[in-house]
């Protein structure tokens, strides 16, 4: 039987395809790309999702030793630089990893844990988690959008 965290991991990395399936045909180009006049990037919103997956490995699973610079959730816009696709895939790849490496390490019990944010008040983990789940699957299907559609 699977513990608890294997089977959410599963569940997140599923999702998350979503998301990471759209990052290989992405070209430097497509980047700057915005659907009509929404302020966001194609470039941004990848950044965007790599800071919360970070943020949700620090300040929901308690990865203290994680040095999380959200740039994008500090400016609360977009700013223009997230046009390096290299640099992108990267940061992308190292959320993923440490996001998933926290959740491994949570026990059963730790899912029932209460944690509480400025952003979505007190939850247990579990209920936390799928805010990350939503939260990539919703900037995914932007990202969708605005590579089909998107002009830059």
């Amino acid at each position: 039987m699977k513990t608890k965290s294997e089977s959410l991991l599963e569940l997140w990395l599923e999702a998350r395809t979503r998301f990471s399936n759209l990052l290989n045909d992405l070209t430097e180009k497509d980047l700057k790309k915005k659907l009509g006049s929404s302020p966001n990037s194609a470039g941004f919103l990848i950044r965007h999702i790599g800071d919360v997956e970070l943020l949700f490995a620090k300040n929901v699973f308690g990865e203290s030793g994680l040095r999380v610079m959200a740039k994008t959730v500090s400016a609360q816009k977009d700013t223009g630089e997230w046009t390096n696709l290299e640099e992108l895939l990267s940061y992308v790849t190292n959320s993923r990893d440490k996001l998933k490496a926290i959740i491994e390490k949570q026990s059963d019990e730790d899912w029932e844990t209460n944690i509480t944010t400025k952003e979505f008040g007190i939850k247990t983990k579990a209920e936390a988690f799928g805010r990350i789940i939503s939260h990539t699957t919703y900037h995914a299907g932007q990202l969708a959008l605005i590579k089909k559609y998107g002009q830059g």
